[in-house]
């Protein structure tokens, strides 16, 4: 029988998620907390708090080393804390002087990394934090919806890859599953599901970036993921 095995938020856009014991779930269909801020490159013309497409913004996709770093967001507080191995990179409020802070500090990581959108583009500085911290609003798609992935399709792509186990983390889900054959959850688009109390309606599979050719623990792109879900799956 299928049942939640995990849960995730990702407080900042395209960085670590925040594993969760429980999740609650706004009206307008998105998980509270999820994705409140971002880091937008100098050049996006967007509004701060406007929703845009993530080639805007920085994120795993373009800069897989962000995957070394831990973030910690406290919503009581408005603070956020990012680490870096045993050391913190920074740690500020969302006033304007601490968003500085923040921007500046990740772009000095970015810089000393081989593989940044950066270097080759001085358009793109200084960064800026965008977002206020409550209202999810910088998800792939404007809608903001739910995800969630089964971990027996996992182990499916896996062996596909040859490698003994592949990390969920790289997939970026609110919701992994145990209990499903691999790509069972597939056969639930246009159905309704109960996850908890919460009642969906399963929309379409999400599309995938390069965000899950980037390791969680190192940073680098160590698996052709893409190729491989195309190639042994369609």
């Amino acid at each position: 029988m299928p049942r939640v095995a995990a849960l995730y938020r990702y407080p900042l856009k395209g960085f670590t998620p925040e594993p969760c014991e429980a999740l609650s779930v706004l009206r307008s269909g998105q998980v509270a907390g999820d994705r409140v801020l971002g880091i937008r490159f100098a050049d996006t013309e967007a509004p701060d708090n406007a929703w845009s497409r993530k080639t805007g913004m920085l994120a795993l996709v373009n800069t897989p080393g962000l995957a070394c770093l831990r973030v910690r967001f406290d919503a009581a507080t408005l603070r956020l804390r990012i680490d870096l191995n045993d050391a913190t990179l920074v740690d500020a409020p969302l006033d304007d002087q601490g968003r500085r802070r923040i921007a500046d500090a990740v772009a000095d990581y970015v810089l000393t990394l081989k593989e940044n959108p950066l270097t080759d583009h001085p358009e793109r500085l200084p960064l800026r934090v965008v977002g206020d911290g409550v209202t999810p609003r910088y998800h792939d798609s404007e809608a903001g919806e739910v995800t969630l992935h089964g971990r027996g399709s996992l182990a499916a792509l896996a062996r596909a890859l040859s490698v003994a186990e592949i990390s969920e983390l790289r997939f970026r889900s609110n919701v992994a599953v145990d209990g499903l054959e691999a790509w069972e959850e597939q056969s639930w688009v246009g159905r309704k599901l109960r996850v908890g109390s919460v009642l969906f309606e399963a929309g379409k599979p999400k599309l995938r970036c390069l965000a899950t050719h980037a390791n969680p623990e190192t940073g680098k792109r160590d698996l052709a993921v893409l190729e491989t879900l195309t190639s042994a799956f369609g």
